[in-house]
Order: structure tokens, then sequence, then C-alpha cells
């Protein structure tokens, strides 16, 4: 659904919001129980064990962080449900309690795909796709409010019934 405002437009997304990351708990509980394993290890297998133990679990941690990072830039970047509240040159994604704002920086590139908008940045390294509107006239009308045009009454169409 699409609503025009004084400062930009106001877009629900049809696609679902689902958050993602199963692995990433299945590995998140399995440095829990390594760490336990490590507590209970230090205090019964000699030393050079223990330690053993203790540096595989921060590797461990390592690994975990790194993952969980990645996975939050892909999915920062993809965007499938809830609302938009686009104005020139930004716009706030808010789902699932959620709220990004995403900044267009001036070398960056936005692009229609079918039904998707596209945004590449400067080194043609895509910043954000979003996806889920209603028709292409709803990313069309993104594009150009992200782009600085405005809408006026001349743009709408009105479409009158009669009873």
């Amino acid at each position: 659904m699409l609503k025009l405002t004084d400062t930009g437009a106001h877009i629900t997304l049809q696609g679902q919001s689902t958050p993602s990351g199963d692995g990433l708990f299945w590995f998140g509980s399995a440095l829990l129980i390594g760490a336990i394993g490590v507590a209970m290890a230090m205090s019964l297998l000699p030393e050079r064990w223990a330690i053993g133990a203790l540096g595989l679990l921060i590797v461990g941690s390592f690994i975990f962080n790194r993952q969980r990072q990645q996975l939050k830039k892909q999915t920062a970047s993809l965007i499938r449900g809830g609302t938009l509240d686009v104005q020139v040159g930004a716009f706030t994604h808010t789902a699932l309690g959620k709220q990004n704002r995403i900044v267009i920086a001036a070398g960056d590139q936005i692009e229609i795909r079918g039904e998707e908008l596209v945004i590449v940045d400067a080194n043609h390294q895509q910043k954000c796709q979003v996806s889920g509107f209603d028709s292409t006239k709803e990313a069309q009308v993104m594009q150009a409010v992200l782009q600085g045009q405005q809408f006026g009454k001349r743009n709408a169409n009105i479409k009158m019934q009669s009873n």
C-alpha cells in the first residue's frame, strides 16, 4: 500500500519479514555447552589439556562472532516486508519491531529490476534490495522520492465512481 505524504511516501510491503539464523542459534548453544565443558576441564584435566580446551573455545567464539556479523550485513540489505518511510535521500525500514535507516550516498545508483528496487553503491556493490511491492508503480515512486522528485496534484490519478 502506498501513501504519499508531504515529506515523501509511506509504503507497506507485502512480503514476509522472517528472522533468520537458526544455524547461529545452534552454534551459539554449542559454544555455551563448550564453555561449561571448559570450566569442568579446568578442574578435572591436566593444565595443558585445559588450556587447549580454552583455546578451542576462544577460536569458536571468534568464528561465531564473525558469522553473526556477516549474517547481520546480509539481512540488513534484503528487505522483503514491513513498512518503509521514504524521504529524499533516505528511507527507514520498520519490521518485527526494529527500525533500520538507510541513507543514499551521492554516488549510489537506484535501479528497478522487475518489481524490486536495488541500490548499488559507487563500487558497484549491492547496498540494499527491496522487494514485496504491490506493483512496479510503488517501486518507481520510491525511486523518484529517493532521487528528490516532487509529486503534486498533476501526478495523481483520480478515479471517480457514481452510484
